[in-house]
């Protein structure tokens, strides 16, 4: 891709921000560069490279899927002001 140092301007134009002359070269020097380095990047050939979720061989411990706490929901409903078919009434707070 070729930027030129009036795209540069035109950019910096539409993003609101004030830009000198040698801001817009230097500018335009460094998105010439970074465009270089894509454009290397995407001349390797990754076709043979199989597509990984992580950079290691990792696998992540997982635990035990076991209960560990006990089921409090009817001691809990028993002290609370209102409740109905297992679930606990509020007031109304929005009309």
């Amino acid at each position: 891709m070729s930027l030129t140092l009036d795209d540069v301007k035109r950019v910096a134009h539409l993003a609101r921000i004030a830009i000198s002359d040698n801001e817009a070269q230097a500018t335009h020097t460094q998105l010439t560069g970074i465009f270089e380095l894509i454009a290397q990047m995407e001349a390797v050939d990754v076709s043979a490279i199989a597509p990984m979720s992580h950079a290691q061989d990792v696998v992540q411990r997982l635990r035990a899927d076991v209960v560990t706490e006990h089921n409090l929901r009817e001691p809990f409903q028993a002290v609370a002001p209102q409740v109905d078919a297992g679930l606990y009434l509020v007031p109304q707070v929005l009309d």
